[in-house]
């Protein structure tokens, strides 16, 4: 690997600037509030940026460019179920969670949130929904870790051992410093690295198969059901890859975006710029995908590595296409995929450690600086958990990743959706909801019933199981005088 490589060269100058950018966020992190939700300083664009970069994992520029480029149209489905899904949570939670969480103990942390919303003195809530963010995010990271490490092993031709440090120490590293400042701020560049290579690629491939004409005629030479939605599909198949837009409602790492806001004032303006950002990203993916069908049908003789995986279509497009500088900035754009999501997780697992069990259960009267320090010490141990846990990439664990999206959207949808639109919702329904929704999934998904991803009978069990339980008490004076003030200040300066 020459030390002139143009891709090489691209990929240390953005590491180096993510890492200064969280040098820069090191200055403005005084407190645990700073560190774990950037103090509620975060204007629109980055609130918008933030959410949507945090959300795209590797998964935008690999497998659904991938599998869009096997199968056709048929599987776009899911980018129309995300849309919907994520349109919903701006609409109906964003606003309300920011103003929920700060009339209620100023909630740093979902599992700060429920405790303080439904006045649960006993500490369960707090502690089974911190241990669900900790089990599901620490095999998340370890999904984003492999991801990465399979970037650097593919780009530059290292071994999986060391690819995995290396796509591993820069993130690490700007969150161990910045917190989520940085996080943020890292997220704004890669979002905007993220639509400028998900918008040139398509139109530069478009270009090179002879305009829009030439290449809808190769794609239907090649297989004329590529242009068929309903291809190889069921019912059953399309409310499936749809329902995960439900997954939304429940993603820690997205919601905390929501409450880190600078105002309720910022969320109108930054969920026009986030659902811009995330139509224009997912057509940019299917479209790379799509397009590459007739590339690659014209240009058989490149079309090797896509043969043998079909992921890589997006990466040997920009290879092939452009100058080797600007094909390094586009495969940058992975990269920022994937650390993006990674900081993200990392952050979270820390912030459920430091905040929900060492200064709830242990440290009571830890100072502000000895907390942020333990908030830097936990992404260093949720880092080398996962690191751990990717040192195997076939490791059996990393499978668990196909249904973590949706253990979050059961246990924690329907709580966080229904908390913040409902003033009767009692205690024991919010922990009946973690709960059912929880065990639905790990059940649905282990007998595969119906062929209905689990995420669907796991949020619908979920919110009967609130509704119901909570029916059976009353929530206290205190709960209803906090929830209507909360929404009171929502519809005032919404």
């Amino acid at each position: 690997m020459s030390a002139s490589n143009p891709t090489l060269i691209t990929f240390v100058i953005y590491i180096a600037a993510m890492v200064l950018i969280g040098f820069m966020a090191y200055r403005s992190t005084n407190n645990l509030s700073d560190y774990i939700l950037g103090g509620r300083s975060l204007g629109s664009v980055v609130t918008a940026l933030s959410a949507g970069a945090s959300d795209m994992s590797g998964w935008l520029l690999m497998g659904l460019p991938g599998a869009i480029y096997m199968s056709g149209l048929s599987e776009s489905w899911i980018a129309i179920g995300l849309i919907v899904g994520a349109y919903l949570n701006w609409l109906f939670v964003a606003g309300r969670l920011r103003v929920q969480t700060e009339h209620n103990g100023d909630a740093l942390t979902l599992p700060d949130y429920f405790s303080s919303r439904f006045e649960d003195k006993s500490g369960l809530l707090r502690i089974i929904s911190a241990v669900v963010i900790l089990v599901f995010f620490t095999i998340y990271c370890a999904s984003g870790i492999v991801a990465g490490a399979r970037l650097f092993e593919s780009t530059f031709g290292m071994s999986y051992e060391t690819a995995l440090w290396a796509g591993a120490a820069a993130t690490i590293a700007y969150t161990f410093v910045g917190g989520f400042l940085a996080v943020s701020w890292t997220d704004t560049v890669q979002a905007t690295l993220m639509i400028f290579a998900l918008l040139l690629t398509p139109i530069i491939v478009l270009l090179a198969t002879g305009g829009v004409d030439t290449t809808f005629l190769a794609i239907e030479a090649q297989d004329p059901s590529n242009f068929d939605m309903l291809k190889g599909t069921t019912f059953i198949g399309i409310i499936s890859l749809m329902g995960w837009g439900l997954g939304y409602f429940g993603q820690p790492h997205i919601l905390a975006r929501f409450m880190a806001a600078d105002s309720v004032k910022s969320i109108a303006n930054a969920r026009r710029i986030s659902m811009t950002w995330m139509i224009l990203c997912l057509g940019g993916t299917v479209a790379v995908g799509f397009f590459g069908i007739a590339y690659f049908s014209a240009h058989p003789e490149v079309a090797g590595p896509v043969t043998e995986n079909h992921e890589r279509v997006f990466i040997e497009l920009a290879k092939i296409l452009f100058n080797p500088w600007i094909a390094g900035v586009l495969l940058s754009a992975i990269l920022a995929a994937v650390m993006s999501t990674l900081s993200c997780q990392l952050l979270v697992c820390s912030s459920a450690l430091t905040e929900d069990f060492y200064k709830a259960f242990l440290r009571k009267s830890a100072s502000q600086v000895e907390l942020v320090w333990v908030g830097r010490a936990m992404v260093l141990l949720v880092a080398l958990v996962a690191i751990a846990l990717a040192a195997n990439p076939e490791n059996r664990v990393l499978g668990l990743v196909s249904y973590a999206w949706a253990g979050f959207g059961a246990a924690f949808g329907p709580v966080v959706l229904i908390s913040v639109i409902w003033k009767k919702m009692t205690r024991d329904g919010a922990l009946a909801g973690i709960l059912v929704g929880a065990i639905t999934v790990i059940v649905w998904k282990h007998f595969e019933l119906l062929g209905l991803y689990e995420i669907i009978p796991g949020f619908i069990f979920a919110s009967l199981a609130i509704y119901l339980v909570s029916l059976m008490g009353q929530p206290s004076a205190g709960m209803v005088q906090r929830f209507e003030a909360a929404e009171k200040d929502f519809h005032l300066n919404k």
